[in-house]
């Protein structure tokens, strides 16, 4: 499916100029890139000739598999952690997850010495689960489209006193995700790669608006596609219709990282303007670009984070000048899983 809206529009000189209204400007994703650069890692750009015969175009992948705990999500956790004082980090942080966010805030909350309750889905993945315990979260969980997870941890937060952290709708988060647009924009220049398009994978839309908003100056001709599992195509409609749009129903998707039921309040109107396109992708795709990327990548992805890959291999992508980008976004996949989708 692809949802087309006028990037001309998007990018015009009169909408970059807007930008300071936004939660967040270029100037605070590279402040966020000074705060995590003793801490985060500075994730592999790889390029693979196979993927490249496949797709007739030169695809750069953004391995975020290779940060802290397995995702992207580490370098928003630990930007936000890292702002509170002294007060704020004796009383502790709640967050509510899927389970990338979880280990993301849990690992900077240990790192940190800050206590951390994580409100996690009962049918999160086993593997997000217990790696979010390991980390030494405290884990509350409830029951998805029953329950609601953000009443369930402001509830937590107001009782005991700690502070809130959004898994996509906050500033320092966002800020924190858009290091990855930093990083793409220094490698792809080293590699002397013109980059015609990125691919982003998109729940809540914290990293396409992190990312967006570096690209946005550092690369400017270059075109931003957020990528959503079907029927959690709230971000897609949302641009199509200009305001912010939920999920119909109680779908399901394998892509539990992705399963935010609408675009965040923060997050919507920087990815309004500055993304181009979303592009909107199946399950069997997903399982399709899993199995490429461990056959032939030697990478092991979950499904939310190969919804950009997913994207490119069932050619929904237009051609480009230049290079395509594509941001695998984590690789937290429980073992049983992965393994009945490689078989």
């Amino acid at each position: 499916m692809f949802i087309h809206t006028s990037s001309a529009e998007r990018k015009s000189s009169s909408e970059r100029s807007r930008m300071s209204r936004f939660a967040i400007s270029f100037e605070d994703v590279v402040d966020a890139a000074a705060v995590i650069a003793p801490y985060a890692v500075r994730t592999p750009l790889l390029e693979n000739h196979e993927l490249n015969s496949r797709c007739d175009r030169r695809i750069l992948i953004k391995f975020e598999g290779a940060q802290r705990t397995g995702s992207f999500k580490f370098r928003g956790a630990y930007n936000k952690l890292a702002r509170l004082d002294a007060v704020q980090r004796k009383a502790g942080v709640v967050a509510w997850s899927g389970g990338n966010h979880a280990q993301g805030v849990a690992a900077a909350a240990r790192m940190l010495d800050i206590p951390a309750t994580i409100v996690m889905p009962d049918d999160a993945p086993q593997l997000k689960l217990a790696n979010t315990r390991a980390l030494g979260a405290k884990v509350v969980t409830y029951t998805r489209n029953k329950e609601d997870r953000e009443k369930i941890a402001s509830a937590l937060a107001e009782a005991t006193g700690a502070t809130l952290v959004p898994s996509f709708d906050d500033p320092y988060v966002i800020a924190g995700q858009g290091t990855v647009g930093l990083e793409i924009a220094e490698q792809t220049r080293q590699l002397d790669a013109e980059v015609g398009q990125v691919l982003v994978s998109c729940g809540g839309g914290g990293l396409a608006a992190g990312v967006s908003t570096a690209l946005n100056r550092l690369l400017p001709e270059s075109l931003i596609y957020a990528v959503e599992p079907a029927d959690f195509d709230d971000t897609a409609r949302s641009l199509a219709t200009g305001v912010p749009e939920s999920v119909r129903g109680s779908p399901r998707s394998i892509c539990d990282a992705l399963l935010v039921s609408a675009p965040g309040a923060l997050t919507f109107p920087i990815n309004r303007q500055l993304l181009s396109d979303v592009l909107v992708v199946t399950d069997e795709m997903v399982r399709d670009a899993m199995r490429f990327a461990f056959a032939s990548l030697k990478v092991v992805i979950e499904p939310g984070g190969a919804v950009a890959l997913a994207a490119v291999l069932a050619d929904l992508v237009p051609p480009t000048k230049g290079a395509t980008v594509v941001v695998i976004s984590g690789s937290n996949v429980d073992p049983g899983m992965f393994s009945s989708i490689i078989s």
